[in-house]
């Protein structure tokens, strides 16, 4: 059986803060923007990885949240600890350097892992824990 990563899910709250940090501090490409009642699905994706997207989704849409449970989405994702993904770049400290300098809210600088990468973390608008390891 072959099977591939097509989508990754990940929250967010502001589509315009969302578009910005993906497309311009991480160089991705914004594929589709579906509105619905004031709500975006937001698929974004790497150029060089067109079979591989990220949809950004709004999770007050998820279906069967209670009230309650949507409230705790929100306070989770507030501090930051609701949704992640990892990435990988030929030069992770270059690629600080550049999201660095668009403003992106900075978790950990280049760090030598002791389990053998070498990565940095950001926090994209909504909060989600953005990861990037060098690759190779």
């Amino acid at each position: 059986m072959d099977v591939k990563i097509s989508q990754v899910m990940l929250p967010h709250n502001d589509p315009e803060a969302a578009v910005a940090f993906y497309r311009d501090g991480l160089g991705f490409e914004v594929r589709n923007d579906v509105e619905w009642q004031g709500m975006h699905w937001i698929t974004v994706g790497h150029p060089s990885q067109p079979e591989t997207s990220i949809v950004l989704y709004p999770p007050e849409a998820t279906p069967g949240l209670t009230d309650e449970e949507r409230r705790v989405v929100a306070e989770i994702m507030a501090k930051g600890t609701f949704a992640s993904v990892n990435l990988a770049t030929p030069n992770v400290d270059e690629f600080f350097a550049k999201v660095e300098a668009t403003g992106a809210e900075v978790v950990q600088e280049p760090t030598d892992q002791p389990y053998g990468v070498r990565d940095c973390a950001f926090r994209d608008p909504s909060g989600n824990l953005i990861r990037v390891m060098q690759a190779g």
